[in-house]
């Protein structure tokens, strides 16, 4: 089980979570968030006039969701390969467990690793890492591997990214659209 006292960021999420997000969501909420999700760029006064709410009430909730993390940070948004690491994969972490703190915080440090998950089962940590080519991901493997504490890896390559993150269809069944 994992357990940390460090806080949970856009590049790391600590599972199980004792993440601020876990705000209850009503339906306006839904509303809003799906119209943002569909007009990310929109103003306050926007939001509020195709939704018909008060603008003091779009940004109320706004404001709740920041300070709160409902929203999660701008970078969520910016594609890896844009960056110029098109290659992505699932590398699997087996770690020693009296070291699965320090492990977690090292693999923060390497900047191709976009997440790390804790996880039940075979494997404790599940990291997604990005990688230029082959040798890039070769080289970045090998620097998980070098972590004191982790014990062994397994490596799955992304071929397709098939059904990317997604909030919109939670977001619908809360609004009462489905």
């Amino acid at each position: 089980m994992l357990k940390s006292d460090r806080p949970c960021g856009a590049i790391l999420r600590c599972m199980p979570s004792k993440d601020p997000a876990e705000a209850t969501l009503d339906a306006t909420d839904a509303r809003l968030l799906l119209e943002l999700v569909a007009n990310p760029r929109a103003t306050g006064v926007e939001l509020a006039n195709r939704l018909g709410l008060s603008r003091n009430t779009v940004q109320a909730r706004l404001s709740r969701w920041e300070s709160s993390g409902v929203l999660g940070s701008f970078e969520q948004r910016v594609r890896p390969r844009a960056l110029g690491y098109p290659l992505a994969a699932f590398v699997a972490v087996v770690v020693d467990q009296h070291r699965l703190d320090s492990v977690v915080d090292e693999l923060a440090e390497v900047p191709e690793v976009t997440e790390v998950c804790g996880m039940t089962g075979l494997t404790d940590l599940t990291v997604r890492v990005v990688a230029r080519d082959a040798d890039d991901l070769y080289r970045i493997a090998g620097q998980i591997l070098k972590i004191p504490g982790v014990e062994r890896t397994n490596m799955a390559l992304v071929m397709r990214e098939l059904v990317g993150p997604r909030t919109a269809p939670l977001l619908d069944r809360l609004a009462g659209s489905n």
